[in-house]
């Protein structure tokens, strides 16, 4: 009795009351993963892992389980997270550790991690013939280590001078008569993180190029 009653509280939890005598094939990947997820919870556990639980999933799977994720949180469960995706690990978890070929190079918070990249970043997007001018303009205007993406044809480096150094950007490039694709200032991501510290964008279909260990539970 106590384990039907638990199933029921389960089903209802997961949004899967309505599909509950349905056969497993007929479900989307969404409601498998919220599926496997309630299996392991028929025994309240106090530490849960979860290894990629929203890789494959569609943009509404992703939030779906991320509800999931939270909720279990708010009810006390610490979580320990595998993920390729940088913005789930910026959205759920309360410590990062950021693994690099089997390594852990960095820990902390999203805060934390962030505030080591810097601050705002120049971003640039140029022809692909510019991008050698480019580069050097925003490494005078920078002074810290410029990134170029030849495939994105972005060129982006951290600023500590906010709008003064996107204006002598802009400056320089009219000067030599160069006309960006775009130019902003942006805040770091998790993204800027994981590419200062490795020198390589995360490969979310190679998990063995780049990957991200999160965590989150009840604070102590």
């Amino acid at each position: 009795a106590a384990s039907k009653k638990r199933a029921t509280e389960l089903l209802e939890q997961f949004s899967l009351t309505d599909a509950a005598k349905r056969p497993i094939k007929t479900y989307s990947g969404g409601m498998r993963r919220r599926l496997d997820l309630a299996a392991s919870l028929i025994v309240k556990p106090k530490i849960l892992f979860l290894d990629e639980p929203t890789t494959g999933l569609d943009p509404r799977g992703r939030i779906e389980m991320w509800e999931v994720i939270q909720g279990l949180v708010k009810d006390g469960t610490t979580l320990l997270l595998t993920t390729q995706y940088l913005e789930e690990a910026d959205q759920l978890a309360d410590e990062i550790a950021v693994i690099d070929h089997g390594k852990v190079i960095a820990r902390g918070t999203s805060d934390q991690l962030k505030k080591e990249v810097g601050g705002e970043r120049l971003e640039i997007v140029a022809e692909a013939k510019d991008l050698k001018q480019v580069a050097e303009i925003v490494g005078k205007v920078s002074g810290g280590k410029v990134l170029v993406e030849e495939g994105s044809r972005q060129v982006s480096a951290p600023v500590t001078t906010g709008s003064r150094a996107l204006i002598e950007a802009v400056r320089s490039l009219d000067d030599l008569g160069i006309h960006p694709l775009d130019i902003a200032l942006k805040r770091p991501s998790l993204d800027d993180v994981f590419i200062a510290l490795t020198g390589h964008v995360a490969e979310e279909n190679k998990p063995e190029e780049g990957e991200v260990k999160s965590r989150r539970g009840r604070r102590k």
